[in-house]
């Protein structure tokens, strides 16, 4: 069902509770008063008859009777009987049968005093009249026509109220909820013109920060990550298929090369020797791109384990300086260490040592004389790994690319590398939870700060 459709339904609703009990309320005290009015104008003709007849000595019952049928101002079907002391009756203005007044209603009247009840559409009341010498019962009867006439028609009235009210409701929350929802309908228009070749559309904030604005920012914002998403992926795909078609074609153009013509056995081994060399370097790009591929998944698709730290800076540094004789690697430790389980951080130890070791191999790498330093600083909740060089530096303006996949810094270009090493490092940091810095200047070094959280 649409929104519009249910706000609707619940407005009517709403309104209609409100006017049912409100109509209800107002119908219910109106009938409470006429009762209690009717009862009373009764009660007092009937007290004023009996006065009539039983203190004014000039007035029998004949009389009274025969005023009583003429006077204008008796109640609708009036009925008054009248009780001596000896429950004999001795005064009624009316037929006999209409009312059924036994002994015990005579009985219950001089017990209580005053009764109220209906009977036969008429409105009763009996009470006890007392003068000096005796106590007589009275039963007075009516109908309310007039009042029973005005209670109809505020039923009528409020009925029909209600219905218009519902139908009036009923369009105006129409219209209402249309205008409410108009914003969002222009937004779900806006938001089906945008497809995966017009990521660069935007939908309207417009200008009042309500609720719809702030749902217009959201998605925008969204819009902006997987626009982002998307060129970064194109790019990414480009850049792959560069760094791995290069090989591919040297590989293919010594093998036609050594094709064309019989060669010596020297020129043989030295065209093999290159493709291994091409087939090397494609074998590494390929193993970092599925490094890249693995950081990127969810933690829990990962092997999680307890990892020191201090084992992986070691291995690291006794595998570099092995295959690159002349790269130089300083492990130094906070004098603040006070226990071994500082070293120790949650993490997949494969990933880890990638990282480690991509952030030693690039400091040496572009440093003039292959040295660096990796500095291990424990805080209270996170373990600070810092990997400093002093080699060429990068550019303030290139510092947020270079986690970018096969992004590579002006200066850089001269040096071996495919511009992977940095974005996996950034990946397998995020993947753990943690954070890396970075401060650079150019000619003066670079220093990459690994921030990882001990659980």
């Amino acid at each position: 069902m649409q929104i519009r459709k249910k706000l609707t339904y619940r407005f009517i609703a709403i309104v209609a509770f409100i006017l049912f009990f409100s109509s209800l309320a107002i119908y219910i005290s109106s009938a409470d008063y006429r009762r209690d009015d009717f009862y009373n104008r009764l009660l007092n003709k009937a007290r004023n008859t009996a006065k009539l007849l039983i203190e004014v000595e000039e007035v029998d019952a004949k009389l009274l009777q025969r005023m009583e049928q003429d006077n204008p101002s008796s109640l609708p079907e009036e009925k008054i009987v009248i009780f001596n002391y000896k429950n004999q009756r001795i005064f009624n203005t009316g037929e006999k049968g209409v009312l059924k007044i036994s002994q015990e209603l005579i009985d219950q009247i001089r017990l209580e005093e005053e009764v109220r009840y209906e009977e036969n559409g008429y409105e009763v009341v009996g009470f006890m009249f007392a003068d000096t010498y005796d106590r007589f019962v009275v039963i007075a009867a009516g109908k309310d026509i007039y009042g029973l006439s005005k209670l109809r028609n505020l039923r009528n009235i409020l009925l029909f109220v209600f219905a218009i009210s519902i139908i009036i409701v009923s369009i105006s929350g129409w219209l209402f909820a249309g205008q409410a929802l108009h914003p969002i309908s222009k937004l779900v228009e806006r938001v089906n013109n945008i497809s995966i070749t017009s990521l660069n559309l935007r939908l309207d904030e417009g200008k009042n920060q309500d609720e719809i604005s702030q749902l217009a920012h959201t998605f925008n914002q969204m819009l902006e990550r997987l626009e982002k998403a998307f060129k970064m992926q194109k790019n990414f795909i480009a850049n792959a298929s560069h760094e791995l078609r290069t090989p591919l074609t040297a590989i293919t153009g010594q093998l036609e090369v050594v094709l064309m013509k019989d060669r010596n056995e020297e020129e043989y081994r030295n065209t093999m020797a290159s493709v291994l060399d091409d087939m090397k370097s494609l074998n590494h790009t390929s193993n970092r791109l599925l490094l890249l591929a693995q950081a990127s998944s969810e933690t829990s698709q990962v092997d999680i384990k307890p990892v020191r730290v201090d084992d992986l800076l070691w291995q690291v540094q006794q595998e570099l300086t092995k295959r690159n004789t002349d790269y130089f690697i300083e492990i130094g430790f906070s004098e603040t260490m006070e226990d071994e389980a500082q070293l120790t951080v949650i993490g997949n130890e494969q990933l880890l040592k990638t990282a480690i070791s991509n952030l030693a191999e690039n400091g040496c790498k572009y440093s003039d004389d292959h040295k660096m330093e990796i500095f291990v600083l424990p805080k209270s909740k996170h373990l600070h790994i810092l990997f400093k060089d002093h080699g060429i530096g990068i550019a303030k303006e290139e510092l947020k690319h270079i986690f970018e996949p096969f992004h590579r810094g002006t200066n850089a270009l001269g040096y071996k590398g495919h511009g992977i090493g940095l974005s996996l490092v950034d990946r397998i940091v995020h993947l753990h939870n943690g954070k890396i810095d970075v401060t650079s200047a150019l000619g003066q070094g670079t220093t990459f700060t690994l921030i990882m959280p001990y659980s």
